[in-house]
């Protein structure tokens, strides 16, 4: 009996499999896209956490920064982002004063370091700011194309020291060089450990790596609030891909990839289907492991905690309005010195404490994820993105869960003027709006090994002067041990975040391969 034939299969329905069937439907290409889930938008999801209280959440990822324009315009995505005004605002642990970062008012912002006893460091935070700018405006462009080499970004960036800086020395010799208080130096070290568990000195210089990948999206790098929650982003894409021609299916659990051949279960019927070509966009250790082949160690190392709140907390500094503090990214426990502490504590097995963790309120730049009842009533939603906290402290499952939970929580009311608990939402059976999210999670639901959002290390988002680009695969990064097969994910050399970049560089590069 013959087997369908498409030109491409794409497997995972994640935002980035969703961008490579829209790109490659578009360009008149017959595609199959298979999802393991009854849903699509793999961790780009809004979701109900908490039974009828009218709160639709970003469940997993929540802001956006590394989409690019180009990707918005040539799918017809009908997505609205909203920047925010404030960067951030960080509390003195222990004390009732905080540092806010306005990029709309420089006043503002520069009175806040003399606050906490940091006015000689705002030239250094200016200048090291101004710098990465520099870097971020040579970048950006360079992501919608084919991998340039380590050369030629260097000549792109165009300043020595920059390279010198943020490319080569360890990113925690830059900050010390470029400011001394520990808060200040701290708030710009959380940038580089995001999923990453690192040291700000790191000879890997994973913590680097990040760093660029959070400062360079848009080549502002700014961090926008997706209208609707993270699950429009995803249902613009497969609204798009729809729309273009790609046939969706969900509850497909693909159990075999071999020679252009995809075999998948739909519910209890085995069934198979050819292709030209093979888009992974799930990770790449999942496509190891089905392919009988020894996967890459990977390892996230964050909790992530959904929050329902009857009102915004009140805050120790008195002269500080709370839709300014969490009108940005509110830090933790996140001082330079604690970030270390941290590190090797877990580096130890024990849970840090406290938790550096920061929040995000998507609720204060768009209410529209909730329901009037709770708008009117001054509800709001917190998002809590623990750090320096690794998979390997999730050994002992459920338990481990609850005890990251309380670490979160109480390194949150550590910096509050009163519990985080007093000011949580219940639900109709009287539990508390909380909602926990660890590596674990990730791993058992959406599949990343490891909890790991970017499915591994992170990559420089280049080729290094002598590595081949000989193949269509090569010159977009996209590359496995099987030319039929290409990565569309995360784990792609460029694909981390939610950019879509791990779709569009396989389409690209699948494109080229097919002769458009």
């Amino acid at each position: 009996m013959s087997r369908t034939r498409y030109d491409v299969i794409v497997v995972g329905g994640g935002h980035n499999g969703l961008t490579a069937a829209a790109y490659l439907a578009k360009a008149g290409k017959s595609v199959l896209l298979l999802e393991r889930q009854d849903h699509l938008g793999g961790a780009s999801v809004s979701a109900d956490a908490f039974a009828g209280m009218g709160a639709h959440l970003s469940r997993y990822s929540y802001l956006v920064s590394l989409l690019p324009q180009q990707i918005i315009d040539d799918l017809g995505l009908r997505i609205s982002l909203k920047r925010r005004r404030f960067a951030s605002y960080t509390p003195m642990p222990g004390g009732d004063t905080g540092l806010l970062v306005d990029h709309g008012d420089a006043s503002a912002t520069a009175a806040s370091f003399a606050s906490v006893g940091a006015a000689g460091d705002l030239t250094g935070w200016d200048d090291l700011y101004a710098r990465a700018g520099r870097m971020a405006q040579a970048l950006w462009p360079t992501v919608t194309g084919p991998l340039r080499r380590r050369s030629e970004i260097a000549d792109t960036i165009g300043d020595p020291g920059i390279v010198r800086d943020f490319l080569e020395r360890p990113l925690g010799e830059v900050i010390e060089a470029s400011v001394r208080d520990d808060l200040v130096r701290g708030v710009i070290l959380t940038d580089g450990l995001i999923s990453t568990f690192a040291s700000a000195h790191d000879a890997d210089l994973q913590q680097n790596i990040c760093f660029l990948y959070h400062v360079i999206g848009g080549g502002t790098g700014d961090w926008d609030v997706p209208v609707g929650g993270m699950g429009a982003v995803s249902g613009a894409l497969e609204r798009a891909a729809r729309d273009a021609g790609a046939e969706l299916r969900t509850g497909t659990e693909v159990t075999t990839v071999d020679d252009g051949t995809v075999t998948w279960r739909d519910r209890d019927d085995e069934v198979s289907a050819d292709a030209d070509l093979v888009l992974w966009a799930g990770a790449p250790a999942v496509l190891d492991e089905l392919r009988g082949r020894t996967p890459a160690a990977a390892e996230g190392a964050q909790v992530k905690v959904n929050l329902l709140l009857r009102r915004l907390p009140k805050l120790r500094e008195s002269g500080i309005d709370p839709t300014a503090a969490f009108g940005g990214t509110f830090h933790i426990n996140e001082t330079y010195s604690g970030l270390e502490k941290a590190y090797q504590q877990a580096l130890s097995g024990t849970v840090p404490t406290p938790m550096p963790a920061e929040i995000y309120c998507h609720s204060l730049t768009d209410p529209t994820i909730l329901s009037a009842g709770l708008r009117e009533s001054g509800a709001h939603t917190l998002t809590v993105f623990s750090l320096q906290t690794p998979d390997r402290l999730l050994a002992g499952g459920d338990t481990e869960r609850d005890r990251l939970q309380r670490a979160v929580l109480d390194s949150l009311s550590s910096v509050l003027a009163e519990p985080i608990d007093d000011v949580l939402l219940t639900d109709a059976d009287g539990r508390p709006c909380v909602e926990t999210k660890t590596t674990r999670d990730l791993q058992d639901v959406l599949r990343m090994p490891g909890g790991s959002i970017f499915h591994g290390p992170l990559s420089w988002p280049w080729a290094t002067d002598d590595e081949p680009l000989d193949t269509p695969a090569q010159r977009w990064g996209v590359t496995t041990s099987d030319d039929r097969i290409l990565l569309a994910g995360a784990g792609s050399r460029r694909g981390g975040g939610v950019s879509g970049l791990g779709g569009y560089h396989a389409a690209r590069a699948a494109l080229e391969m097919t002769g458009e």
